[in-house]
């Protein structure tokens, strides 16, 4: 906080300047301006100065202004009011300010200034994108500037909640993210938000990637239709990174999409993909067994699906 004095000297009249009103104390975001106002009776012929105790710098003397910062003004309505302005305030005018008036002696009164500044992520001390393996023990870190100190949160983007061992929760409070024992369940963005009451708060999102060879299963093994019928086979893979993904027929006829059939890849969420194989008017030649595979740098995976005829006799 900064303090600031007005000072008024005796000019050998003898009458007695008085201050009709104390100076208020101002906080103010970086950046921005403020005035510092200083209310004076029976000013005449004195003067009036203001002063930055902290730097010990006179500012102005009177109607003039003494420092050759040119943020600093003076301005005054008659011999009553002195008003000190500061323009885009910085860190370094937090302080005392003395209001003085050169009497004998000295008279004066003091104000406090306090800067504050909007939070802001400090890159090179704050966790980039990561990517491990499942089972494996990570640490996000955040750090952040401001005054006062900001105060960091950890949720995740898509508000879903944050597991820690046995426990979910919908934030974490302080600079580091501990997560042991990393599952596919904690992939996905999380976002430090750090604020201090001073307005913009800033985030900083963090992407988690979980390293996992392919898994893939069926919901159903075998699947009856009839010829001439329409049918559509699924198979649920998880992996990340992503794999190679193909069906065959019989482990040794590569499917591919034409006229009578669709090969089909959905994704459904950050590491999950539906395989679908959709055959059109099915015929005897198509019943048998279709294997879905997945393959990544991690390992390969495969499930089988068996596709036969159903009959109806009336």
């Amino acid at each position: 906080m900064n303090l600031y004095i007005c000072l008024v000297a005796d000019g050998g009249r003898s009458g007695s300047p008085r201050f009709a009103e104390p100076i208020r104390n101002v906080t103010r975001a970086e950046g921005r301006s403020l005035t510092l106002a200083c209310v004076v009776e029976n000013l005449e012929p004195f003067k009036v100065s203001w002063i930055h105790i902290n730097r010990h710098m006179l500012l102005t003397l009177h109607d003039a202004v003494i420092t050759r910062n040119p943020r600093f003004r003076i301005t005054h309505n008659g011999h009553s009011t002195w008003v000190l302005h500061i323009d885009n305030v910085q860190k370094d005018d937090q302080g005392q300010y003395m209001c003085q008036i050169n009497t004998n002696p000295m008279i004066s009164q003091s104000g406090y200034v306090s800067v504050v500044v909007p939070p802001k992520i400090d890159e090179d001390i704050t966790s980039s994108d990561r990517e491990v393996k499942e089972g494996s023990h990570v640490t996000l870190q955040c750090r952040a500037s401001g005054i006062p100190t900001p105060n960091i949160t950890w949720r995740r983007e898509d508000n879903q909640e944050i597991i820690l061992g046995k426990k979910k929760v919908t934030k974490v409070v302080g600079d580091t993210l501990d997560i042991n024992h990393v599952k596919r369940t904690h992939m996905g963005a999380y976002l430090c938000i750090a604020s201090n009451q001073v307005q913009p708060s800033v985030s900083k999102r963090i992407l988690l990637n979980v390293k996992f060879p392919p898994m893939i299963w069926t919901s159903e093994e075998v699947v009856g239709t009839s010829v001439g019928a329409a049918v559509t086979l699924e198979c649920h893979l998880e992996c990340y990174p992503p794999s190679v993904s193909y069906w065959t027929k019989n482990r040794d006829t590569l499917v591919i999409a034409d006229s009578k059939r669709d090969v089909m890849t959905v994704e459904v969420g950050l590491y999950k993909v539906e395989m679908r194989l959709r055959l059109r008017n099915v015929s005897h030649d198509d019943f048998g067994s279709y294997i879905c595979h997945a393959k990544s740098s991690l390992g390969e995976a495969e499930a089988s699906i068996k596709l036969h005829g159903e009959f109806h006799y009336n």
